[in-house]
């Protein structure tokens, strides 16, 4: 039986889309800070909590 792990982060990348803009700036968001993300050695990941929590606050 194989088991499957659900991710718990998305990428920079996979934010972009979720968010309908471009790759770069998605980036420039989350090295500012507005995104919130955190930084693994050269990769940022972001929270699916923090991402969806952050995006609902953001359009109430």
């Amino acid at each position: 039986m194989t088991m499957s792990i659900a991710r718990a982060a998305y990428s920079v990348t996979e934010v972009a889309r979720l968010l309908g803009i471009g790759r770069s700036l998605a980036y420039h968001q989350v090295r500012a800070g507005v995104i919130p993300a955190r930084q693994i050695g050269d990769r940022w990941v972001i929270s699916k909590v923090k991402f969806h929590k952050w995006l609902d606050e953001e359009i109430a």
